[in-house]
């Protein structure tokens, strides 16, 4: 795999891509195919992370949870 694809700045261009293609989605900007499109582009995000997760020695299951149980615990305030 080429290293550009591990990189952070990689990731912040698929984030980019992304965002555009949601903006699309909700009729603020014109990209063709947008809704077909966005699954593929999510999919590519979550492989970004998985990659920077893992380079970086992130326990994503753990940072989830922990992350969750933070959204559980204001919700119910």
């Amino acid at each position: 795999m080429p290293q550009s694809a591990l990189s952070p700045g990689h990731a912040r261009e698929q984030l980019g891509d992304l965002a555009k293609l949601v903006m699309a989605v909700d009729g603020r900007r014109e990209i063709p195919d947008a809704r077909a499109r966005l699954g593929h582009e999510l999919a590519d995000c979550l492989w970004s992370v998985l990659v920077l997760a893992d380079r970086y020695g992130v326990d994503l299951a753990d940072e989830f949870s922990r992350m969750t149980d933070g959204i559980e615990s204001a919700l119910q305030s």
